[in-house]
């Protein structure tokens, strides 16, 4: 399994309207890309120096529904609400070990 962590900071051009577009779009994903195990999300609540203002956290099935989703067209009707809006984005994807039993 894969998973992939974005964070993003936002630029004050992320208005709550945007941000409501972009939330719809994130959440009409799930369920509705191939090899999309889960997508969880959520703003920063601490609101610390040094928080994000908003983290997904998507598992795969593999790299390959990773890339997938990528540019899948439920993915990319998200992406003019976000990336415009950008201040900052970090993220990282890895492999999460299947667990064995004996």
């Amino acid at each position: 399994m894969i998973r992939h962590i974005v964070m993003f900071r936002w630029k004050a051009s992320f208005t709550d309207d945007i941000r409501q577009q972009w939330v719809r779009g994130l959440e009409g994903m799930i369920g509705n890309i191939p090899g999309m195990i889960q997508l969880v999300h959520g703003a920063d609540i601490l609101k610390t120096e040094r928080s994000w203002d908003h983290v997904i956290i998507a598992d795969f099935e593999s790299a390959r529904a990773l890339e997938i989703y990528n540019t899948h067209p439920l993915h990319e009707a998200i992406k003019p609400y976000s990336l415009p809006n950008v201040e900052d984005l970090a993220y990282v994807d890895f492999e999460i070990p299947e667990k064995r039993t004996s």
